[in-house]
């Protein structure tokens, strides 16, 4: 049996931020679905925020000012002190990661360029062209194999093995080979990302079904905040490829079908560099007015900025058009539609990264530590991933010099790979039943139509019905091909189980919170309650099913007051 000391589940930044920061002496292995360099990491563009005042606009920035911008684009649902540690760590972040050989874009004179992004007071996202979490992920793998960190590409992990409350290890599916098999690990650090795809229009990867969020949740780890899902104002229409925030950060304005900038109606002081979640409900809201085109979506403008600032700042971005869409933006406006981009949500964590699982620990979009609150503000999701990914990396190795594993855990985690087995085995025996794939589609509509960016009572009740038919539904799904190898109908198997689960704790979470708050928006309940509201949602997995509870806001230094931009 495999057994390793630090086992990080995930090869995006966050993962290999915590490899990085591992104890040396240490036996440390990465667990990837993917190559890493495929990770979903590759497609962050717009850049990373940090208060370095390098900005001539961003003289008077400092990290105060950057949690205060944080905490106010949360909807003050953000925990303040995690949020004031981790914009306190952005400029020794943004500088570790320079040292590393992270190639960010310069000013002249050599200074790392800062751009504005939408919630921030100050320019303070510091990024390379519109890549910039592809060069940061490439920099850290290089930096992660120049420390010889162990990685097992294409592994899919299928269960987290817990035993009175203690991490033992977990369970894998091997792409490659087919095989089912423990690992066994003294701690174990998910770092496995988002959920896109539970939503139809989502700018997220293939591979984000986000099952290990859910095989956390199955496991007896809580889950925190579920219901504040972000939807992106601009991906490409038809192709939900994400459109940089950068664009709008360089200059891009949001034109409607009468050619007016209609942020003037929404934000007029921030216009297109409000909060993602006030730009995204602005755009719907002037599509379902009959303000877009084709009643479909909204122009991103970019013709009055120069061709070759364009060319050198958003090079990706020109690439896309071009590539998906057939236009060329310094030449023509981009077609864009909001959809789902980003979980605030995840598994609860503690500011330490730990969660209340011995030895279990999880870092960047598959956990909740409480710097996101209701809404993420733009280039605070690749600053949360490598400052927490480094973080639990600390932590788990400082957790091991106190740990020690027990004869009973090869024993146990044979057990759980031979109820896997079981599982797949039961598929195999079935000549018909339900085909994973249209449960899959039928999810992705549910979710899309019933819990998206405007929200009522009628629909999130029929949501979960739905959902509920689904479950049932699965349990007479069947594997139809007999070759295991790189068997995507298997993945989808193993991982629609934790989709579902996901699906209904961000749909129960959205139905028992009566109120607005950032990317919670409810058609019945328009306005924020802080003196009901003021809580993080906990959803815990009993006998199968989701109980929810509350826990209090950590407020620090900002009383919550109405958010205007």
């Amino acid at each position: 049996m495999i057994s390793q000391d630090i086992l990080i589940v995930g090869g995006g930044l966050a993962g290999l931020a915590a490899a990085l920061s591992c104890d040396s002496h240490l036996k440390v292995a990465v667990i990837s679905k993917v190559h890493p360099l495929r990770s979903h990491s590759v497609a962050a563009q717009g850049g990373i925020n940090a208060a370095l005042g390098n900005n001539p606009d961003g003289k008077d920035d400092s990290w105060e000012r950057h949690a205060f911008d944080t905490i106010k684009g949360s909807d003050y649902l953000a925990d303040q002190d995690v949020a004031e540690v981790m914009c306190q760590k952005a400029v020794s972040t943004i500088y570790e990661l320079e040292y590393l050989g992270v190639p960010f874009s310069r000013f002249p004179g050599g200074l790392i360029a800062q751009r504005p992004f939408g919630g921030a007071g100050f320019p303070r996202t510091c990024y390379a062209a519109d890549r910039t979490g592809l060069v940061i992920l490439h920099t850290l793998f290089e930096q992660s194999i120049r420390k010889q960190v162990k990685f097992y590409n294409e592994w899919l992990v299928t269960k987290l093995v817990v035993k009175d409350g203690k991490c033992l290890g977990v369970v894998v599916y091997d792409l490659a080979t087919g095989q089912i098999m423990p690992v066994r690990t003294r701690a174990a650090i998910f770092a496995t990302g988002g959920y896109g795809r539970v939503y139809s229009k989502t700018t997220n990867a293939y591979i984000n079904h986000g099952s290990g969020t859910g095989i956390a949740y199955k496991a007896g780890v809580p889950l925190r905040d579920m219901e504040f899902v972000q939807f992106h104002p601009t991906s490409l229409f038809g192709k939900n490829i994400l459109i940089t925030e950068g664009a709008r950060g360089e200059g891009g304005y949001l034109v409607n079908n009468k050619g007016k900038r209609f942020m003037a109606d929404y934000a007029p002081s921030t216009m297109e560099l409000a909060p993602r979640d006030i730009v995204a409900r602005a755009i719907q809201t002037e599509i379902d007015k009959g303000n877009g085109f084709d009643d479909q979506y909204i122009h991103l403008d970019l013709r009055h900025i120069a061709e070759e600032k364009i060319k050198k700042r958003l090079p990706g971005i020109r690439e896309i058009c071009i590539n998906f869409a057939g236009i060329d933006p310094v030449e023509a406006p981009i077609p864009i539609q909001p959809a789902q981009h980003y979980s605030m949500g995840g598994i609860d964590i503690d500011p330490k990264c730990a969660s209340q699982v011995e030895g279990f620990f999880a870092a960047g979009e598959c956990a909740c530590v409480g710097v996101h609150g209701a809404n993420r503000l733009g280039g605070n999701s690749l600053l949360d991933t490598v400052v927490f990914g480094k973080i639990s990396g600390e932590e788990a190795s400082v957790y091991i010099k106190g740990s020690e594993g027990t004869n009973s855990d090869e024993k146990i985690l044979l057990e759980e790979a031979l109820e896997v087995k079981t599982r797949v085995e039961e598929w195999e025996k079935r000549d018909s039943g339900e085909k994973i794939h249209r449960l899959l589609e039928r999810l992705k509509v549910v979710m899309s139509e019933k819990v998206g960016i405007f929200r009522k009572k009628e629909d999130l009740t029929e949501g979960m019905e739905k959902i509920s038919e689904l479950k049932e539904d699965y349990k007479r799904v069947y594997l139809s091909g007999n070759c295991l190898r790189y068997s995507q109908e298997l993945v989808n198997l193993l991982e629609f189980d934790s989709m579902l689960d996901l699906a209904e704790v961000i749909t129960l979470g959205a139905l028992r919170r009566e109120e607005t708050r950032g990317s919670h928006y409810r058609l019945d309940f328009k306005e924020r309650n802080d003196k009901d509201w003021l809580k993080h949602t906990l959803a815990s997995c009993k006998e199968g099913k989701p109980q929810i509870s509350y826990s209090g806001v950590n407020i620090s230094k900002y009383e919550p007051e109405a958010r205007k931009y």
